[in-house]
């Protein structure tokens, strides 16, 4: 089985939230999710398309492990707490790893891809909407993956990182799965569709909604530069 996948495997699969919950399921998408929340290698990773398809796939994920788990709730439940717990822990290590370079990051030398300027840009920041941007970086990818990190850098408060990095996760994971859940039920019920056969063109639409915000941001930054 391994090495089928492997010989049918190309990188852009790892781009396909479906990828991971085909062939690793839950367990497979919980690590993904930590990585996405706080590693820098994870910036690629999906991040809101996979709680999505997540939602619509709950059963399957949850009854593989969970067999005596069968009612839907139980299993967005469930699903909801493992998947938080995921990112809080990812966020949670990216903060920490941001706090052990932070104070070297200062003795750097400058160079063209390093300013000492950006890191008190950043400081400030955070120190104006760090609170409001924790929560609000959840649901803007590449973003979310680096928040918690530059967090750490700029030494935001721990009590107040951790509280929101908490109240985001879960407002996160929650919006994401139920969406996916309840649109694919009522869908189904209301045109016999099933968004399971067309998970490409969801996962397209997801990525241009939470990325048009970022986007729109940068070109009227653009403007007034």
């Amino acid at each position: 089985m391994l090495q089928f996948i492997l010989l049918d495997f190309h990188w852009s699969q790892l781009l396909q939230p479906q990828f991971y919950i085909e062939h690793g399921g839950l367990w497979l998408m919980l690590f993904v999710v930590f990585a996405e929340t706080g590693l820098f290698a994870g910036f690629f990773l999906p991040g809101d398309s996979l709680l999505f398809v997540a939602g619509i796939y709950n059963s399957e994920l949850v009854l593989r492990y969970f067999p005596f788990i069968q009612n839907e709730y139980a299993q967005l439940l469930l699903l909801w707490l493992l998947i938080s717990a995921a990112g809080i822990i990812g966020n949670t290590v990216g903060y920490w790893f941001g706090r052990k370079v932070g104070p070297a990051m200062y003795g750097w030398k400058e160079n063209i891809l390093f300013k000492k300027k950006h890191l008190e840009q950043a400081h400030d920041f955070y120190e104006k909407h760090g609170v409001g941007f924790i929560v609000f970086a959840r649901f803007l990818p590449i973003v979310r993956t680096f928040a918690p990190i530059v967090a750490g850098i700029v030494a935001m408060d721990k009590k107040k990182f951790s509280y929101y990095n908490i109240v985001g996760c879960l407002a996160w994971v929650l919006s994401m799965l139920v969406a996916g859940h309840f649109l694919q039920k009522w869908i189904l019920n209301q045109f016999h569709f099933d968004l399971k056969s067309h998970l490409e063109i969801i996962v397209i639409g997801i990525v241009v909604i939470t990325t048009a915000p970022v986007i729109i941001k940068m070109a009227m930054g653009k403007k007034k530069d």
